[in-house]
């Protein structure tokens, strides 16, 4: 099977996650796919294949050079984004792109325009895989699992090629922020990882946002309308007044590059009641912070302006920089640079804005880089996957392992 039969069949299965469940993997289609890699891994040989209670897909190939140390991991998620269905997901190959509009669904009306999607552009004359506007396509993060799997058998039928030891695990639940709670990183036995997880050629992502997520519970009192002078206190128009007092420009749509922001995510309320639920992001720990005091600043003028307990906030510490981790080893970003540099690619060093797997992983032991992948507008139907692209990323992580398994 080769790299693009593979992603095919993968994202036929439906894997998105849910963080309304508190399971792990949170839904049961994850624990499917597991089951099915697992028995792919075992088919080409691989070794110390199993899957843990959790979801968890691991595997070994063994060294051919003689040597065990030092490991290399190579990790993916096998989740889709909960943002979106990825249930009956039906690509299609666009043979060499041409440049002009896509039409995904004739009869939906669905079109992807190049008007809105420019780097388009850049993959004219390639081949491409496109969804049908129905659902996302899963090249996040299956593009990922695809060219490790393809990377593990292309070094098993080339035995010429040498290799230390290396490892593979495929996660469950990255999407909803939960692909390392039960990561056992002394088992996985790695000195070092990298996550296949990014977007076009050439990234190369070794920062990340510090990250937090926030809960602001507004308590008003209902009174009827008509007698409510003075009585009532209506908790949408008090959210509506915090919302109003962070930072209009300090926003998602209003940012790029190292700058972060407060994000509302959603509303739900009623005169009784409204919550808001935010998630707080900074590259630089100590703007991290402030930004955090400064919801609990804000929350405190409320309640100085409308009475003790009116609002009430809870924040969660959910993910932080790995630059902090990654720079003390990096040989490890020096090494991928290298294999994109040995394969015509020009490294593309970046910083995420969001997060990855290996942003906890790198904190819990496991320093742990990230490569892209080859996806592009993930989370939607507008995803696309250029398969030139997704034979690249196969491609670093055979130069990668060859790479380090030169290292004395």
């Amino acid at each position: 099977m080769d790299i693009v039969e593979r992603f095919l069949s993968y994202v036929r299965y439906d894997t998105q996650s849910d963080e309304t469940t508190s399971l792990t993997p949170s839904t049961p289609s994850q624990m499917v796919f597991a089951k099915m890699l697992e028995a792919e891994l075992l088919a080409l040989g691989l070794e110390d294949v199993s899957v843990s209670e959790y979801g968890y897909v691991t595997a070994t190939l063994p060294a051919n050079n003689g040597k065990d140390k030092p490991v290399v991991g190579f990790i993916a998620h096998m989740d889709t984004s909960p943002d979106f269905s990825g249930k009956n997901v039906n690509p299609r190959i666009v043979k060499s792109y041409d440049g002009s509009d896509i039409i995904l669904n004739d009869e939906l009306n669905i079109v992807m325009k190049v008007a809105d999607f420019g780097e388009l552009r850049d993959y004219i004359g390639q081949d491409i895989i496109v969804t049908d506007g129905t659902t996302l396509l899963g090249a996040d993060d299956k593009a990922g699992v695809a060219s490790i799997v393809g990377a593990m058998q292309y070094l098993i039928e080339h035995p010429e090629v040498q290799h230390g030891k290396i490892r593979v695990c495929f996660t469950p639940d990255e999407e909803i922020g939960e692909g390392a709670d039960h990561f056992d990183v002394q088992a996985f036995g790695a000195d070092f990882a990298y996550t296949m997880d990014g977007g076009a050629v050439g990234e190369l992502e070794y920062e990340t946002f510090n990250a937090a997520e926030a809960t602001v519970v507004f308590n008003g009192r209902n009174v009827h309308p008509g007698y409510a002078q003075h009585k009532m206190k209506n908790s949408m128009r008090i959210a509506s007044s915090f919302i109003a007092m962070l930072p209009r420009h300090e926003t998602p749509e209003h940012t790029c590059d190292y700058e972060g922001f407060y994000h509302l995510t959603s509303v739900e309320g009623n005169v009784e009641r409204t919550v808001l639920h935010y998630i707080i992001r900074d590259f630089k720990r100590e703007r991290f912070e402030d930004r955090k005091i400064e919801m609990q600043h804000l929350v405190n003028k409320i309640n100085a302006e409308y009475g003790e307990c009116t609002a009430e906030i809870e924040m969660r510490d959910q993910y932080y920089n790995m630059r902090e981790k990654i720079e003390p080893v990096m040989h490890i970003v020096d090494i991928a640079k290298q294999a994109m540099i040995n394969k015509g690619i020009e490294p593309r060093i970046q910083p995420v804005r969001g997060g990855t797997d290996g942003s906890r992983l790198s904190f819990m032991g496991l320093p742990t880089p990230n490569i892209f992948a080859g996806g592009l507008n993930f989370h939607g139907k507008y995803e696309f996957l250029p398969i030139p692209s997704l034979k690249k990323a196969q491609e670093i992580v055979v130069e990668i392992s060859k790479l380090v398994s030169e290292i004395n």
